[in-house]
């Protein structure tokens, strides 16, 4: 059932509630329904999904994601596989190749799902790009469930030790050390930027590896018809399950929550705190206070009158495009935008979905979104740096736009307030709070309230949609519930 506040009248009470429904919190509230309780959950929008939503944000008839666009962890969590969203609309699109890297003097680095094929882009380094990847891709399932989760003893401790042994590089030093050429170096660094962390920072090699390993085993797909339909997927799936959704309801507190044996809040740690209020023990509000965050981005859309003209023939072929050259160039943009500057030369993520889904532009025309690192919280308007970056590798983009949106950090937060300053990750995810997310270990999911946890990003294995976050949030309150620790 979707309904406004109005909907809750006359309802029975419920076993659950879980505040905000973007994929952490749906997969929560469908966990918690299928052990039979019943859940409703609260979203502060009109439309449920947080970030994971689409919307004619140019012009009409143009589908952009408000969030992410490309989904590798969405097909390769091992919790969204097993749910059935294909009966509920889920379609996947794979582009004949998940990212392409483009660089300025010679041909363009390729990740394809073939790690052969790959190998053929990176020169002297094919050989060893495939003993880099072939191990991880062999145990990727067992590599994903045992470290994608609150810090455990692994099952597959030799699988789990083979990605950790380079997982644990910084990815500068990573790419130095295994490669000699520049297309692998830069492939790995542009995989690795995704941390939003310096490159010399640990862990930052872990995302790259992740990345790459997932774009072999299962590709970088995006959903047809735009993030909003797996968004959507989930909520009929926990619609089937008996869950109900409350949209357009902003919690402000918890005491306006229907009382219920479980709390669930997919809410940053600055979210927890406004809701919580005195309520959090004072040494665990301090914690979350100085829980510290990674870089922000400025996102853009475009209606574009044509495709994007690639000078290399290869990004044709990508959903996924990392711009910004050479691997110390995008080395040295993110060791500036970490330290609070603006780089001239900025590392740019970028999709173009419309050149595989046509429902995503009218005939003719396309879409494209991407995403500059800025300084966490910085609103600079960062729109030229980035279009200027990607005319460096298709020269002719600008005099193809015929829309444009920007989105600055205090943009994104309006639009989902776990945006905390632009901040995508759900908080830094370096060494110190990657498993620490946000504040504790070994009890990552647990407030100092009884009964009431926290299943977003912010807890681990946090940033991406994988719904991880809710799905072990909320087996540590099923364990609790039948522990009796809670009444």
């Amino acid at each position: 059932m979707m309904a406004g506040a109005a909907g809750m009248t006359g309802s029975p009470l419920p076993d659950a509630v879980v505040v905000g429904s973007g994929p952490n919190g749906l997969v929560a509230a469908i966990t918690l329904a299928r052990h039979g309780l019943r859940v409703m959950v609260f979203e502060a929008a009109d439309e449920i999904g947080g970030a994971l939503r689409s919307a004619p944000l140019t012009r009409p008839g143009f589908v952009h994601d408000l969030g992410s666009a490309v989904h590798p962890l969405g097909v390769g969590s091992p919790v969204m596989r097993a749910l059935p969203l294909a009966r509920f609309g889920v379609r996947w699109i794979h582009p004949p190749m998940p990212v392409v890297h483009p660089l300025d003097d010679r041909p363009a680095a390729r990740l394809e799902r073939s790690i052969a094929a790959s190998g053929t882009s990176l020169g002297g380094d094919a050989r060893r790009w495939h003993q880099l990847m072939t191990p991880l891709v062999r145990n990727w399932q067992p590599i994903v469930r045992d470290l994608l989760g609150p810090l455990r003893v692994p099952r597959h401790p030799l699988a789990s030790a083979a990605f950790g042994l380079r997982a644990l590089w910084p990815a500068a030093l990573l790419g130095r050390a295994w490669f000699t050429d520049e297309p692998a170096r830069a492939l790995l660094a542009g995989l690795c930027a995704h941390a939003c962390l310096p490159l010399e920072a640990v862990p930052s090699a872990a995302f790259g590896l992740m990345l790459g390993m997932l774009g072999h085993a299962v590709g970088w797909p995006m959903p047809a018809g735009g993030a909003g339909s797996l968004a959507r997927a989930l909520g009929a799936l926990l619609h089937s399950l008996g869950g109900t959704i409350v949209t357009g309801r902003a919690i402000t507190s918890l005491d306006e929550l229907p009382r219920a044996r479980l709390t669930l809040l997919d809410l940053s740690p600055r979210g927890l705190i406004e809701v919580a209020g005195d309520r959090l023990a004072p040494g665990e509000r301090a914690a979350l206070q100085r829980v510290r965050h990674a870089s922000g981005v400025l996102k853009v859309d475009w209606a574009l009158a044509d495709g994007i003209p690639w000078r290399d023939p290869a990004c044709h072929h990508a959903g996924t495009l990392h711009l910004g050259g050479s691997a110390a160039a995008i080395a040295r943009s993110e060791r500036l935008t970490d330290a609070g500057r603006h780089s001239a030369d900025p590392y740019v993520l970028l999709a173009q979905p419309s050149r595989f889904d046509p429902q995503r532009a009218p005939a003719g025309y396309h879409t494209a979104w991407a995403y500059g690192h800025v300084p966490f919280g910085d609103d600079t308007d960062r729109t030229a740096a980035i279009e200027a970056q990607i005319e460096r590798f298709a020269p002719g983009f600008r005099e193809r736009i015929i829309a444009r949106v920007s989105h600055t950090p205090s943009a994104l937060a309006a639009l989902n307030a776990n945006l905390v300053g632009g901040d995508i990750t759900g908080g830094r995810t370096d060494l110190v709070q990657l498993f620490r997310r946000p504040t504790r270990v070994l009890r990552p999911y647990h407030t100092s309230i009884p009964g009431v946890y926290l299943c977003s990003a912010s807890t681990p294995p946090g940033p991406g949609v994988h719904g991880l976050c809710g799905y072990h949030a909320a087996q540590a309150a099923l364990r609790d519930l039948a522990a009796r620790r809670i009444r």
